[in-house]
């Protein structure tokens, strides 16, 4: 670890000691200036994004750059509420105190992002550690490259280094050595499981606060009362942008035997609807980020029978979006997520059957049942424990930054977006205050013959 970095971490505690960046007026002026940087650097956004992952300027603005500052502007527009600390009731033992919880900032906090949206799944984190006070390292995914220099471009513009770090280049290298010579005071990460379990670990050596944001296998169930044609487009929509790379695209979908042909129909349809019979050529269809990860998800297209597309060509890191049948549980296909345009359809008889699938990888991410039936939505969402849920939907809950977003279990601990995210990068601490007129003398020993007064008060 260069000892330059290690100096620069430990600048960066004592500039969050000195208390510069608690201040409401600071924090708002960081927002503003992240918001306008971003704005102003916004077409090279949009170059980067297409060198690294084929993306629209369209597809950018809702995923990328437009996500990020719908977010920025809701902690800009609610900062001041969101920093008011909450009042909170007092029990009958401690009247007539008054109680508190106040957020306050936990500190140097370190932000990881991945490779499949680089910008916004670093730079949303990054709204929720600015607006609650924390100074903050920031670690691109090198995979990602274009658009990692771009943002570099974007943070060194507007922070000194004390305050925000940018931190790029080889994040199995980089991470340990910062983690293993410097006690950061949360560690925040997004990207698989695996690399979760390790980034887990290294904080538990110094009992550091995490947020995993993960991923794994998200079902897709559609009953038999579901609009077929609203359920495709919806599907579709998600399961292929960014050419399947999306932490909450569905992973498989299950569909009631009765409705698997007319469903396959309608997918197709939609596929050929949306992205053409050429998408390779189509500006709306994205690629591979790279070849490693165009290797592994051809390698799935051995473990069924393909029912749509199936074409692919490294050179370019194309895979044509597809429908698979025929999968065995038991493979590859079915055991790891999948994080590309191939789509497993599984026909099931009764509940249970379907149950039994999604079990074989508890606590997804998310969670989306298509159905016009309301007891079967309560009774599917009460069976299938995940991260969040969409009726009648996929995806689109992560838009709403009213709602939290964040995994259960392997798919990840904790939450951020909007409010949430202020939550996540402070700690909630209890504050009760107790006046000096009243000091009452049962509170004090001697306590022998108050039990019954205690029984009375406590309880």
């Amino acid at each position: 670890m260069p000892t330059e970095i290690v100096n620069q971490l430990l600048r960066m505690k004592q500039y969050f000691e000195s208390g510069i960046t608690r201040d409401y007026a600071f924090r708002k002026k960081q927002l503003l200036a992240l918001k306008q940087a971003v704005i102003d650097h916004e077409e090279e956004i949009y170059a980067a994004l297409f060198k690294d992952l084929k993306k629209s300027k369209e597809e950018c603005w809702v995923t990328e750059n437009g996500f990020f500052l719908a977010e920025l502007n809701a902690a800009i527009k609610n900062l001041k509420l969101w920093m008011e600390p909450e009042s909170v009731s007092t029990n009958l033992l401690n009247l007539p105190s008054g109680s508190r919880i106040e957020l306050e900032p936990m500190g140097v906090v370190l932000i990881i992002g991945p490779w499949n949206y680089p910008m916004q799944l670093l730079f949303t984190p990054l709204i929720g550690a600015i607006a609650s006070g924390n100074c903050v390292v920031l670690k691109p995914s090198e995979f990602a490259a274009a658009t990692a220099l771009v943002m570099q471009k974007i943070i060194e513009s507007v922070f000194p280094k004390e305050y925000i770090l940018y931190t790029p280049g080889d994040g199995a290298t980089i991470i340990p050595a910062m983690m293993q010579h410097f006690i950061f005071d949360h560690v925040f990460y997004t990207g698989s499981t695996a690399v979760g379990k390790i980034i887990y670990k290294m904080a538990a050596e110094n009992l550091v606060p995490v947020t995993l944001e993960l991923g794994g296998k998200s079902p897709c169930v559609v009953a038999t009362d579901a609009n077929i044609s609203i359920a495709a487009k919806r599907i579709v929509m998600t399961k292929f942008s960014n050419c399947g790379q999306m932490c909450v695209a569905p992973d498989y979908v299950l569909v009631h035997a009765s409705k698997k042909e007319a469903l396959v129909k309608a997918l197709r349809e939609r596929i050929v609807a949306f992205f053409s019979n050429s998408p390779e050529e189509n500006e709306n269809y994205g690629k591979m980020i790279n070849e490693k990860q165009f290797d592994r998800v051809v390698g799935y297209l051995k473990d069924g029978k393909i029912l749509y597309g199936g074409r692919h060509a490294r050179e370019i890191l194309f895979i044509e979006p597809t429908l698979m049948e025929a999968v065995s549980l038991d493979a590859g296909i079915m055991q790891d997520e999948i994080f590309g345009p191939i789509l497993p359809i599984i026909a099931f008889e009764t509940m249970e059957q379907a149950k039994a699938i999604i079990a074989r990888h508890p606590n997804p991410l998310a969670f989306y049942v298509f159905t016009q039936n309301t007891t079967t939505e309560k009774a599917w969402l009460e069976a299938v424990p995940s991260g969040g849920a969409c009726v009648n939907n996929t995806s689109w809950h992560l838009t709403n930054h009213h709602l939290p977003f964040g995994g259960r279990g392997f798919s990840g601990t904790g939450a951020y977006h909007g409010k949430f995210s202020m939550e996540t990068f402070s700690h909630k601490k209890a504050v009760m205050k107790t006046p000096t007129w009243f000091d009452p003398s049962m509170k004090y020993p001697p306590f022998k013959g108050k039990l019954k007064l205690f029984k009375w008060i406590i309880k």
